[in-house]
């Protein structure tokens, strides 16, 4: 049980960062907790300490971030695609579904939004929206997200 200790994520945060932020994304794309956000921050602040905003570790980062992100994201839209036919009742998973079925995948642009973006991704594989436009949306609203907290974070290193 090597891994329950603390000592175990220290190194793990120093050897691997790369696997650390895919596995964090990945989990925040689900209902699962991640804090991807985080772990992103902490991440680009170190390697933007080192190397230019567009070098490959820097841009490395970003792909991981939202490769993981998005295949969370395409996780949940698979999930969604096993729920049976229902009648919600709940504001909430009725805004989606109306949200959804007016725009189709492109509101899937904002599936990085906190709480409703997991919504989104099942109630669109719920509803059967085109799986190639979903992909294409889902990655490009976590590629914006990542994209936006990297020059965010920028500002730290003055």
């Amino acid at each position: 049980m090597d891994w329950l200790s603390f000592d175990f994520w220290v190194n793990s945060w120093q050897h691997y960062p790369l696997w650390l932020m895919f596995i964090s994304a990945f989990l925040s794309a689900t209902v699962l907790p991640g804090n991807s956000e985080v772990v992103f921050v902490t991440l680009a602040i170190s390697k933007l300490t080192f190397h230019s905003l567009f070098s490959a570790e820097v841009l490395g980062l970003v792909f991981i971030a939202t490769l993981g992100n998005g295949l969370g994201s395409l996780t949940t839209y698979g999930i969604g695609r096993w729920f049976p036919k229902f009648e919600s009742q709940n504001d909430r998973t009725l805004w989606v579904m109306e949200k959804l079925r007016r725009y189709g995948a492109v509101a899937l642009l904002l599936s990085w939004l906190p709480i409703v973006g997991d919504l989104f991704c099942a109630v669109a594989g719920w509803l059967r929206l085109n799986f190639i436009a979903s992909c294409l949306f889902i990655f490009i609203g976590k590629l914006v997200r990542y994209v936006v907290l990297l020059f965010l974070s920028a500002p730290f290193l003055l």
